[in-house]
């Protein structure tokens, strides 16, 4: 494939799996349910001895545990024998419409298609097209890529954003009638989702005028990292330490120098940002008090510590109340190390971490999603986990993938 220096975000070559039971091969993105070993229990006795993309990722919920390199042999060995076993079939330059539903009534559109790493930056001030809305921690990186290195195929569940409020590009090419790839319920709450083909030659003039108006506005930044910060941070250092090894021609047409994505609009009416909540593991009345000591203005939040509910002053501001968090949590968890910190998607969830272990569980608020760009552009990465894109059951399922 021919990289088109000019697009950061483009068609690429897509597999997706061919005569398979979809509602067992499509599972949740593996940096979901963390703290809820159960969840991955019950999906992995779902799917059996199915083919299943749950057989080719590394849920998080175990990255503690001691199998880690099993873990990774065993994937890495699936890969292949799903390549070479005929699961799928390739689709070439090309992107997929994605129409997804969830069960909490929300819909969504998204394009399936690559991102030019050498367009992106995760590190701060950054004049790149494509960049990161939250700090990536330099220590979630290593165990990443050493899932990644030696794999033969990528799934993605990073979500990317465009700042279409004109509704010109995704939108204008879902009011098309075009060819089904898949239709079919997801497992586990996920709801139901729908891809369509897109050739090139559909998307790639809806792709230059949307970067056209940003340029007539002034913009050099197109495209900001909504979901999977850590992940598409991962395959830019893959990409990085592969590349040196590359003559200048290897490098253009490289199939690691793109990533899967899926991109959607801001605007769209069914994206909705969630706020990311936070379990202290270990936390007791003193933490209460050292938040209390540390925070302050004119809003409130929730904690509830070992059963008991209390609210605690924080900025009005929403991303400063975030980011204030944050910071009072890391200096906490700094100096007592028995203390740990995890991020829940879901209030549901997150009382359900805490009705069974011992520590805080803090209620965060919400960011406005139209703040998004213009923070980034003007004030850097978002502290981490200021936001998701809704709950936990509404994340980025993997059906397709792509060759590394």
């Amino acid at each position: 494939m021919k990289i088109n220096s000019m697009k950061p975000i483009c068609p690429v070559n897509i597999l997706i799996p061919r005569n398979a039971d979809f509602s067992k091969w499509a599972v949740v993105a593996c940096d979901q349910f963390t703290s809820q070993p159960d969840y991955w229990q019950r999906l992995d006795g779902y799917v059996g001895e199915a083919p299943s993309t749950l057989r080719l990722i590394y849920p998080e919920v175990y990255l503690g545990e001691s199998d880690g390199d099993k873990r990774i042999s065993d994937i890495h060995r699936a890969m292949k024998d799903y390549l070479n076993g005929g699961i799928f079939e390739e689709h070439e330059n090309c992107c997929v419409l994605v129409r997804r539903t969830t069960i909490f009534g929300h819909e969504r559109l998204g394009l399936v298609m690559g991102v030019d790493l050498e367009q992106y930056r995760f590190t701060h001030p950054s004049d790149s097209a494509v960049r990161s809305t939250e700090d990536v921690v330099a220590s979630r990186i290593p165990p990443r890529v050493r899932i990644r290195r030696g794999a033969p195929l990528e799934l993605p569940h990073v979500i990317l954003l465009i700042d279409d409020e004109k509704k010109a590009v995704i939108e204008t090419l879902a009011a098309q009638d075009r060819e089904i790839l898949y239709d079919f319920d997801l497992n586990m709450q996920g709801g139901h989702i729908t891809g369509y083909k897109v050739g090139a030659d559909e998307i790639d003039g809806l792709l230059c005028g949307y970067i056209s108006r940003k340029r007539e506005e002034g913009k050099d930044f197109f495209v900001a990292v909504g979901d999977g910060n850590h992940s598409l941070a991962s395959a830019k250092a893959y990409w990085e330490e592969i590349r040196d090894t590359l003559s200048e021609e290897e490098r253009q047409t490289h199939p690691a120098r793109y990533a899967l994505c899926e991109v959607e609009n801001l605007y769209d009416d069914g994206i909705i940002f969630e706020p990311i909540h936070r379990f202290v593991f270990g936390a007791d009345g003193a933490f209460e008090e050292y938040l209390k000591s540390r925070l302050g203005g004119g809003a409130r939040m929730s904690v509830y510590t070992n059963g008991l509910r209390t609210e605690i002053d924080v900025p009005e501001n929403s991303a400063e109340s975030i980011s204030s968090v944050q910071k009072a949590i890391e200096e906490y968890v700094s100096l007592h190390p028995e203390c740990s910190v995890d991020y829940i998607h879901g209030e549901d969830n997150l009382m359900s971490v805490a009705s069974r272990e011992k520590g805080a569980a803090l209620v965060m608020p919400s960011m406005r999603k139209q703040e998004l760009f213009s923070y980034v552009e003007t004030h850097g990465a978002l502290c981490k986990k200021t936001f998701s894109m809704g709950e936990a059951q509404e994340k980025r399922y993997y059906v397709e993938a792509k060759r590394i």
